[in-house]
């Protein structure tokens, strides 16, 4: 984008969208990050306007910075060439992209890029079986030159051959898994922007057995509609945190969404797990469930709770949604724990399904 920018010669009114799926996302990669507009730029630098959302060049050329949390904000302005970043994990995505193509009306030859990991979602399966669509694919390896030594040979141990390292390391699109519970599809039509008033919440949390880089406390945000319905409202899930600092995102979402209970899994950590909630929010509500049954078994009725459109999602949750499309009877493709997955369970069966004999539940 600097590069056209530039070319475009000594006085310009070029405009450009950068769009990614946070207005933070934006600002940390896209402009500032490693490879983002403003740190390439080896001459004519532009000047970054955050409080304006913009950044503008010496000869100026403009490019505006949008989030796919609000595709409104793409009504009125009108662009030569847009940049989308991670387009696969936005939150709205096809809203926001549809307000883009409008918005793209500039110049004889509008384009856009797109940059993401290939997530087997409708709009970017779309957007790769378009016959104008020109598409570069690029694996981490191909980028090995810019990477710490044996970071590559380290991943390729943990993750080679399986459906995430295909897909983070090789840059594949990988379809659903046949024997999946859950599909890319579906998901996508249970995804909706206006909640119906909400009677119960819940923060649902699946501490991680252990702790270092790659642990990750699955922490799900859902709650029980007055028609009925359930609404997975955030994903709040952390990675690589301490106890007592996932312990202050679970109570963090609890006062953020004004929720009614917090409903924990203690098979790894017994009562320690609500201690160390209590030792952050001595007050919190912590109801403390325990597994009796293996993960497909306690996840196939919240499948079938989908399967009936008795839930929506309040927004796409990217990495949620990958591990529900790549869950089946054996687990997850990698072998890891489906952390994500596990928080949106116990949080389903606490609003919809308690009663039915799992999970067994004691109110702390």
């Amino acid at each position: 984008m600097h590069g056209l920018a530039l070319s475009a010669g000594p006085r310009t009114d070029l405009r450009i969208a950068l769009i990614a799926e946070t207005l933070g996302d934006a600002r940390e990669v896209m402009i500032d990050g490693a490879s983002g507009i403003a740190r390439i730029a080896r001459r004519l630098r532009p000047e970054v306007e955050i409080s304006r959302r913009r950044i503008v060049w010496p000869n100026g050329a403009m490019a505006q910075i949008f989030s796919s949390e609000d595709p409104e904000s793409l009504r009125g302005p009108q662009f030569h060439y847009a940049w989308c970043d991670e387009l696969a994990k936005w939150k709205h995505a096809e809203e926001t992209f549809d307000m883009l193509q409008f918005a793209l009306r500039l110049g004889e030859r509008p384009r856009q890029l797109v940059t993401t990991t290939p997530r087997a979602v409708p709009l970017l399966k779309r957007l790769i079986g378009d016959a104008e669509t020109r598409v570069t694919r690029l694996s981490t390896a191909d980028n090995r030159d810019n990477l710490a030594p044996g970071f590559i040979a380290a991943l390729e141990r943990r993750y080679g051959g399986t459906r995430l390292g295909r897909q983070e390391l090789g840059g594949e699109l990988i379809e659903d898994r046949e024997d999946g519970l859950w599909r890319r599809d579906r998901l996508e039509a249970l995804t909706v922007r206006l909640i119906e008033p909400l009677r119960r919440i819940v923060v649902a949390v699946d501490p991680p057995a252990g702790s270092g880089p790659a642990s990750v406390c699955g922490i799900v945000v859902a709650g029980l509609m007055d028609n009925g319905r359930a609404a997975v409202l955030a994903d709040a899930s952390v990675e690589g945190r301490s106890p007592a600092d996932w312990a202050r995102a679970v109570v963090h979402a609890y006062r953020r969404f004004e929720a009614d209970r917090v409903v924990a899994e203690v098979n790894q950590g017994g009562d320690m797990v609500a201690a160390t909630l209590k030792s952050i929010e001595a007050n919190l509500p912590v109801t403390m469930v325990r597994a009796t049954r293996g993960k497909y078994l306690r996840a196939e009725p919240v499948a079938a709770l989908y399967e009936q459109g008795r839930v929506v999602h309040a927004a796409r949750f990217a990495e949620l949604e990958d591990q529900m499309c790549d869950f089946g009877p054996d687990g997850l493709s990698s072998g890891r724990s489906p952390d994500r997955l596990d928080a949106l369970v116990w949080a389903l069966t606490a609003l919809m399904l308690e009663g039915t004999g799992e999970p067994r539940i004691r109110g702390v």
